[in-house]
């Protein structure tokens, strides 16, 4: 039987994917999440096999499902997580993946797939939405065009209107460091402004 702990800060995804788990005989909803801080808990002290996480929790939560990951791999005999989302920015695939994620889905998935991915995960395997793992392969065959997770995260605070010594106190990096982020993202995108930068990140699926 495999144990699954589902994290998601919606009272009615997690009842729906409780329904949908409790069809399939083989895997076992142990425990219910509705905080990054409830996931990480509940994987210490419920022993899941498998942690079903959503990546956002609303603007007041801590941490995101990213956070979490990373601090439920580092846990003793810690479990796999699978990501389910709704999102597939680059920003946010390679955030889960980098974070430790062993799955990503997005939650129009339909259920035989996220069963069969729960079992993958179990598994020790591999389990991407086709989407997903399209956009890794892209990534690796043309990274000269891919944004370095450093360099997401400049841009994701720029998209959000911080100034260039703004980041630089969030990244705990100097303004010249974010200067030269800046330089080689608008090399890459092959903008010359902030704005010119977000807006081409949008339209490549980079940012949400």
């Amino acid at each position: 039987m495999i144990r699954l702990l589902i994290a998601d800060d919606h009272p009615i995804v997690r009842a729906g994917l409780v329904a949908l788990f409790a069809l399939e005989g083989d895997i076992d909803v142990i425990a219910e999440a509705a905080t990054p801080d409830e996931a990480v808990s509940a994987a210490e002290h419920s022993n899941p096999d498998v942690v079903l996480m959503d990546l956002q929790f609303g603007a007041h939560a801590a941490m995101t499902g990213a956070d979490a990951t990373r601090r439920i791999r580092a846990l003793d005999a810690a479990p796999y997580v699978l990501v389910l989302t709704n999102y597939d920015s680059d920003a946010d695939i390679l955030g889960a993946v980098e974070a430790g994620a062993s799955g990503y889905l997005l939650k129009d998935a339909p259920p035989h797939e996220l069963a069969a991915a729960v079992r993958a995960a179990a598994a020790g395997e591999s389990a991407l939405a086709p989407v997903i793992a399209s956009r890794l392969l892209s990534r690796m065959r043309a990274p000269e065009a891919s944004l370095s997770s450093r360099e997401m995260q400049v841009l994701e605070l720029v998209a959000a209107g911080h100034s260039n010594t703004d980041i630089a106190t969030e990244l705990f990096v100097s303004e010249t460091t974010v200067k030269s982020h800046l330089a080689h993202i608008f090399t890459k995108l092959a903008v010359t402004s902030r704005t010119a930068a977000v807006s081409a990140a949008r339209q490549r699926g980079i940012l949400r």
